[in-house]
């Protein structure tokens, strides 16, 4: 019997996923949310989410013509950022669903962020959108971006965060909390936007992100709070063979 991607949707008051049931979740989730994602990111964001991306895509410093893979592209957001920018943009998700609710066309293709299907130091740049706590092997995931891109190769993750001032904090985590997923439950998937929230829990802190990209084999890595700390830009540089 088929299973509905709804079902492998982690409810409240189960525990998070890890492991292949995590990557399953992450990928079933996704696909149910994909054909009113972009509008509830309006909409729950008041339209600042634009805002990120753009600084995002600015971030990488990159020279028109520039290769960028944008890991976890979802619908092609910051993708068509990058080709305002004259840059050439490949995407890649783990969900079909979302590809497919892409409302431009741009090269991209379904894969885990773990295993990218292509070459070695191939990619001048990667962005990646709110999608860090979804990658089931995160430093198997940030060593493949190192992988792919040359050196001096430019990274930038856009990210959600909490804000550093507590009065901020606890607006946020009210808003985040309680508020989302009620705008999630009205215009898409109640189960969905009840757990994006929760996986909040799988961010690391800034010290361990570091130390992730530190290893893969990135330099000068940097994090910079957005819009109060509700989000935050890290960005970092693939160092040369021999300084690494």
């Amino acid at each position: 019997m088929a299973v509905s991607p709804e079902s492998l949707i982690p409810r409240p008051d189960e525990p998070l996923p890890t492991g292949t049931a995590k990557t399953r979740s992450v990928q079933a989730m996704f696909d149910v949310i994909a054909p009113r994602y972009d509008l509830v990111n309006r909409i729950m964001t008041f339209r600042m989410d634009v805002g990120w991306r753009r600084r995002t895509v600015g971030s990488l410093g990159l020279r028109p013509g520039s290769i960028v893979l944008d890991l976890a592209c979802g619908t092609g957001d910051l993708a068509r950022e990058l080709q305002e920018r004259r840059l050439v943009p490949l995407g890649a998700d783990l969900s079909y669903g979302m590809l497919a609710a892409a409302p431009q066309p741009f090269d991209r293709v379904q894969c885990d962020g773990s295993a990218l299907p292509v070459a070695t130091g191939s990619l001048d740049g990667v962005t990646c959108g709110f999608a860090l706590r979804n990658f089931t092997d995160l430093q198997g995931t940030v060593d493949e971006l190192a992988r792919s891109l040359r050196p001096g190769g430019r990274l930038a993750i856009v990210e959600v965060a909490e804000p550093p001032n507590p009065v901020l904090r606890a607006g946020h985590s009210v808003y985040f909390g309680k508020v989302v997923p009620v705008i999630g439950g009205l215009l898409s998937n109640a189960s969905a936007y009840r757990y994006l929230p929760r996986s909040v829990a799988y961010l690391p802190e800034w010290p361990e992100l570091r130390a992730v990209l530190e290893r893969a084999g990135f330099r000068d890595a940097t994090r910079t709070l957005l819009s109060g700390g509700i989000a935050q830009l890290v960005t970092a540089t693939r160092a040369p063979a021999e300084a690494r």
